[in-house]
């Protein structure tokens, strides 16, 4: 797969394409359905597929540094992965800045689409809508595509017992907990990846020592401590991890994931983990001292190993 953020680089490799284009988070079930429906059509025009990545999300662009906005279920990094890992030949990471959210719908249209990736066929929801003031829908793509030799197709939609799958109702069930139903949605486990970089180093001088994680977000969709496992290279480890901001000993503004990997002491600073998240065991809280926090930790390990070990015995029958 080939990654660019220039049209021109585009036009070094090809001069059509199939394209659909959104944020993609999380590229659940939903967006999986529309990436197949992308394939069979670039199949079809025995042209390439190309999803438009929008980066930053619109929301996280407008909220502006600090701001509030939907957090996000995946990376830019994680998204890209997960778009190679479904077949898809290209990805255009279409930066969503000023420039970008002045242009008007025509301009859009002209100068991204037909100007530079040679649209032939492009699928999108009926109701996205772009260009300066949101004021381009998808009435206009099919005129225009009508008058430059492009179809404009509907996004399939993928429904679960009438539900229909989208990145925000499975921000809701992660903020419930129900990590069974999340799995099912996006087809695999939620996770988190990300590189293991040096902390305070607290945990180890109170007996746990921590592998953080930068989750790489404007806003991160959980917050607590958790039951999970790490994927260590094609090792799988049991551990305990918290997501938030420290309130007893930091209290920081960027939230940090901290993993404790249960019986392991090997130093692993720089090493890529995903954290795989099975099941929340609390809120964060405010502890009176080190040593609250410390006693709090150790009963939360005991009720992760109880975690665990039952999932490990129900997955071995």
């Amino acid at each position: 797969m080939i990654i660019f953020d220039d049209t021109d680089r585009f036009s070094q490799f090809q001069q059509s394409c199939v394209a659909t284009i959104g944020k993609f988070d999380g590229v659940h079930l939903g967006h999986q359905l529309i990436l197949d429906q992308l394939k069979q059509k670039a199949e079809q025009f025995n042209l390439p597929s190309l999803v438009i990545l929008l980066e930053p999300h619109p929301e996280e662009y407008f909220a502006g540094e600090g701001g509030r906005s939907p957090a996000r279920l995946t990376s830019v990094k994680e998204k890209v992965e997960l778009l190679e890992s479904f077949g898809i030949d290209y990805v255009f990471q279409l930066k969503f800045d000023k420039e970008l959210s002045q242009l008007t719908p025509e301009e859009v249209i002209q100068d991204i689409l037909i100007d530079g990736i040679g649209i032939v066929s492009f699928i999108v929801g009926n109701d996205w809508r772009f260009g300066h003031k949101r004021k381009g829908d998808f009435a206009m793509l099919q005129a225009w595509g009508a008058k430059n030799n492009f179809e404009v197709l509907e996004t399939a939609a993928y429904e679960r017992n009438g539900q229909r799958i989208s990145s925000t109702f499975i921000r809701e069930q992660l903020a419930l907990g129900d990590f069974f139903l999340v799995e099912q949605l996006l087809g695999r486990p939620y996770s988190i990846k990300g590189d293991v970089v040096k902390g305070q180093q607290l945990g180890s001088t109170i007996g746990f020592p921590t592998c953080n994680v930068n989750p790489q977000r404007h806003t991160i969709p959980l917050h607590g401590v958790f039951a999970c496992e790490v994927r260590l290279a094609d090792i799988f480890l049991p551990a305990i991890v918290n997501i938030g901001y420290r309130p007893t000993v930091a209290d920081t503004l960027e939230a940090i994931l901290e993993a404790h990997i249960l019986d392991f002491d090997k130093e692993i600073y720089g090493r890529s983990i995903e954290v795989i998240f099975k099941k929340k065991i609390r809120d964060e809280i405010k502890f009176d001292g080190i040593e609250s926090l410390k006693k709090q930790i150790a009963i939360d390990v005991a009720q992760v190993r109880e975690v665990l070990d039952k999932k490990q015995k129900i997955a071995e029958v």
